[in-house]
């Protein structure tokens, strides 16, 4: 099967070319850097050509309310019309668990924006929710950094790491479009505050961390919830302790 992967120089994109090779099929990166831009269209009538899948896990450069918008929007109008052109037999697009709970916040409007262009396009779809990268919690850290005080939401998470996330959207891939939404999610529910503290403890980082129920996560209030997968979410083996050993990072 030939697959072009949306952002596939990226975190989790690069991975997910490598896993598909691995498995026997043709992945190919497509991304500004290898001459295929979303948003101007470029090169992307060209690198459709003989392509089954196409799989997006791009992301806006900018977490600005407008331009997240106009980078879903535009990215998404520009690749459902040159699917369909190009016959692509499935879409898989990445997204977050919550999407539809978090319209407060500029980033999520975008993404809520990205999953109604999928849903209208008339392609067979599949778009994987998960939850926060393992990766992501260096960011968290640094959105909710007051002076010596790190003040987060008071909601749970369960956090993945990018390769367990890779892995599954390898299995999406090569599955049959389910035309809906797959969870994903990593082993472990912890209140997110707990998460950060075993974090900025394995990082020798001495900020003390502050729940409050009241702190936006990117603009939007979170409930306890918010965040947090169905029963039904496949559920990643890397839990965090595992994922800080293999990131190489060092206190």
């Amino acid at each position: 099967m030939k697959v072009l992967v949306i952002g596939g120089t990226g975190l989790i994109g690069s991975k997910l070319v490598a896993i598909l090779n691995a498995r026997g099929h043709q992945a190919i990166a497509a991304s500004p850097n290898t001459g295929v831009n979303t948003i101007t269209g470029a090169g992307l009538a060209e690198a459709l050509q003989g392509v089954q899948v196409v799989v997006d896990v791009a992301n806006s450069p900018s977490f600005a309310d407008d331009a997240v918008l106009e980078f879903f929007q535009t990215s998404g109008r520009n690749l459902a019309a040159a699917e369909k052109a190009a016959g692509i037999r499935h879409h898989v697009a990445l997204s977050v668990v919550g999407t539809d709970r978090l319209a407060e916040s500029g980033y999520f409007r975008g993404k809520i924006a990205q999953e109604k262009l999928i849903r209208e396009s008339g392609i067979p779809y599949t778009i994987v929710h998960s939850t926060q990268f393992f990766e992501f919690l260096g960011g968290i850290v640094q959105s909710g950094t007051e002076g010596d005080v790190v003040r987060l939401p008071a909601a749970n998470v369960q956090a993945i790491a990018s390769d367990d996330v890779a892995q599954a959207m390898a299995d999406a891939t090569l599955a049959s479009p389910v035309n809906g939404i797959v969870e994903i999610a990593g082993p472990s529910k912890v209140p997110m505050a707990t998460l950060v503290e075993s974090y900025l403890k394995a990082t020798g980082d001495t900020r003390k961390v502050v729940a409050d129920k009241q702190t936006r996560y990117f603009g939007a209030v979170l409930q306890d919830d918010t965040l947090t997968p169905g029963a039904d979410a496949h559920l990643g083996k890397i839990g965090f302790e595992e994922w800080f050993r293999q990131s190489g990072q060092k206190r």
